[in-house]
């Protein structure tokens, strides 16, 4: 069926259709008379009735409405907010078939985007639920705790969610504190303790973050990985699922094979997690440059490497901070969702590093900016993906570039 003779959908429309793959961010391709739908809650191969959701330029949502040839992985979801919650998007799939998918994706989009075969195997970090150490939620109107719908700022209130480590469960949360309209975060550390702050929603999203308010415990929790301890304040970045922070520190360094001597340039370094490892294997002889974005977790890193002479801290914006350097051994680079993008990697490979570990939480992105290293001299060695984030549809990769031979 040509462009001009597509089928017109309509949202509310009710569509008996077949699933035919896995899509990036959690959804499910399906077609109907030439028209493209990507469905949430939905299994390839399965035959499902689908409410058209939403109406985009080239294609539309769904949801499934009814299920009507149901797939072999599919399995009754854990969670009673399956469907309304916007957090657990895969809680309807097998766990292992969960990482099977998610090995799908990666593939697809290096194919599509890098235009590279890759085969990987998402690998198992926790249990499917409980893993869950941090989270932020928010309160309605009407004060009550909850996630927000998918693609949507209506707060669903909850009252229990099975991801979450128990001793951080909505039901053990101090109720009496909470008004209508905030952010909600709390915090578990390695310790047993707990942070829970409130700060009012904006919803400007250019405005500065406001303030938080600390209504439990302390502003600061630690963490310990590989005998190395991390002050991480309420407000820094810190991994939430409660093993991923000593699966990601292994992998980086086997990757990295790091000597006495070395230098590590540890690029959007937050509290210092990967330069804390690091430390002990490159010696007094070494030196660490951590360079991150956030002054909270940077305030962090230099009480985390306090005494430390070798270890030197960068508040800014990498884009411009990585001007400053014009050699490193090995890099380490954890960017946000959106990736380091060509004129970082550009910066990043001039450095003439032996290795280049890069750890993505976008496969897209990682995928864009491989095509960028290759660009510029360097190939992708090898590349770890890891389940950190079971239920959902995200996933967290690990890869190692190296120079490229020339013959």
């Amino acid at each position: 069926m040509t462009e001009t003779t597509r089928k017109v959908l309509q949202v509310g429309e009710i569509l008996r259709v077949e699933i035919e793959k896995v899509a990036h961010g959690g959804h499910f391709i399906a077609r109907y008379e030439g028209a493209v739908i990507f469905v949430r809650h939905a299994i390839p191969g399965e035959v499902v009735e689908v409410e058209i959701t939403g109406l985009e330029k080239s294609f539309a949502r769904a949801d499934v409405f009814a299920v009507i040839e149901p797939g072999p992985s599919r399995v009754q979801p854990p969670c009673q907010y399956t469907g309304t919650c916007g957090g657990c998007d895969f809680q309807h799939i097998e766990i292992s078939r969960q990482r099977e998918l998610k090995s799908d994706v990666i593939a697809e989009q290096f194919a599509r985007i890098a235009k590279m075969d890759v085969e990987i195997e998402v690998e198992e970090v926790s249990t499917p639920l409980h893993w869950r150490t941090r989270f932020a939620a928010s309160t309605n109107s009407n004060g009550q705790i909850g996630f927000k719908g998918a693609r949507s700022n209506a707060v669903i209130p909850i009252a229990s969610c099975p991801v979450l480590i128990p001793e951080i469960d909505f039901s053990t949360l101090p109720h009496d504190y909470l008004s209508p309209n905030q952010r909600v975060e709390v915090a578990l550390d390695t310790d047993g303790n707990r942070s829970v702050a409130v700060l009012d929603q904006r919803t400007d999203r250019k405005a500065e973050r406001a303030e938080a308010k600390i209504i439990e415990g302390d502003n600061s929790l630690n963490y310990a990985v590989r005998d190395f301890n991390y002050q991480v304040s309420q407000s820094s970045f810190w991994q939430s699922n409660i093993s991923a922070p000593q699966a990601l520190v292994e992998a980086v360094l086997r990757f990295a094979e790091f000597k006495s001597g070395d230098h590590l340039l540890d690029l959007y370094g937050g509290v210092g997690l990967f330069a804390g490892a690091a430390l002990p294997l490159i010696g007094p002889g070494g030196r660490v440059d951590i360079v991150e974005g956030s002054s909270s977790a940077t305030a962090d890193a230099r009480v985390n490497f306090n005494g430390a002479a070798n270890v030197y801290i960068h508040t800014g914006d990498v884009a411009r901070e990585i001007k400053k350097f014009s050699r490193a051994n090995v890099i380490v680079l954890d960017p946000p969702r959106t990736g380091a993008g060509k004129p970082v990697i550009e910066k990043v490979a001039q450095l003439n590093a032996r290795a280049i570990i890069y750890v993505a939480c976008d496969p897209a992105a990682l995928a864009r900016d491989t095509t960028y290293l290759n660009e510029a001299g360097y190939h992708l060695e090898d590349i770890r993906s890891f389940d950190l984030f079971p239920m959902t549809h995200h996933i967290e990769s690990i890869a190692l570039y190296t120079p490229r031979k020339v013959s």
